[in-house]
């Protein structure tokens, strides 16, 4: 009896452990899975945090970029159409009765000219363009501007004018992204053809960019933080987890591919 006595309290003893040894196995995956979720959690806010304030200085380079916009068609559109509205009225002869109606034909139709262009400026003033006109429209429009600048010639596909679906985070930062591409053609790339190619797939949109400019090196670019904006680009790409490859070498062009999740 004593050693029936003997192993049961052997087994008592075992028994006992294991759950001792399993509570303490479930107590510590319970404060790891805390840990963990802490983490988580305390990564989420910054990533968030991180987001916001992107988008917020994403949205700063955009006003900023649209004030500039604004202040060179104040000067080089609506100026000029005004400048003319008064040289044509100027012109005008009450004793030449037979030109006069054709002289207040063109100054009316100047007028209205520059009532188009006002109205334009308002809606990029006010932030509407995305909003109201979607983001091939938005494209289309940063694309008309390089084109009045008349130093390239343009190849253009953008098939997202028509698209009935909007992001207005991720549109906002596809459109800068767009800005910072063309200002930096602008600055550096001394290209004289340029091809774009804006399209969506499988809920994601593509956006192509190539020059026959003289490139550079991509690698030395993105490690010596130029002034061209790259790690920039890069960054804000990957906060829409989307994917960006720049292809480039001196005196080859530049090929910028970028892939967007979208909406």
């Amino acid at each position: 009896m004593s050693s029936q006595n003997s192993n049961l309290f052997i087994a008592f003893i075992l028994i006992t452990l294991i759950f001792f040894i399993v509570a303490l196995g479930l107590i510590f995956l319970v404060v790891i899975y805390n840990q963990r979720r802490k983490k988580h959690l305390i990564e989420k806010q910054m990533m968030k945090h991180q987001f916001e304030s992107e988008l917020l200085k994403t949205q700063i380079e955009v006003q900023e970029q649209t004030m500039q916009t604004i202040a060179s068609d104040l000067h080089d559109n609506i100026g000029q159409l005004l400048s003319l509205t008064a040289l044509t009225l100027n012109s005008i002869n009450l004793n030449e009765p037979q030109r006069l109606e054709k002289k207040v034909a063109e100054s009316l139709n100047l007028v209205n000219s520059s009532i188009k262009e006002l109205r334009g400026l308002a809606k990029l003033m006010h932030g509407e363009l995305i909003v109201q006109t979607g983001l091939g429209n938005v494209i289309k429009h940063e694309l008309d501007r390089l084109k009045k600048l008349g130093n390239y010639k343009l190849k253009v596909k953008n098939d997202l004018i028509h698209i009935e679906i909007y992001s207005e985070n991720k549109d906002l930062i596809i459109l800068r992204l767009l800005q910072e591409i063309i200002n930096n053609i602008i600055k550096h790339s001394k290209a004289t053809q340029l091809e774009f190619n804006m399209y969506i797939i499988s809920e994601k949109v593509y956006l192509k960019i190539q020059d026959n400019g003289v490139g550079f090196d991509v690698e030395n670019v993105k490690m010596k933080k130029s002034g061209m904006g790259l790690n920039s680009m890069f960054k804000r790409v990957a906060l829409i987890n989307g994917e960006i490859l720049v292809t480039s070498s001196p005196s080859s062009g530049t090929l910028i591919a970028i892939e967007i999740p979208y909406p």
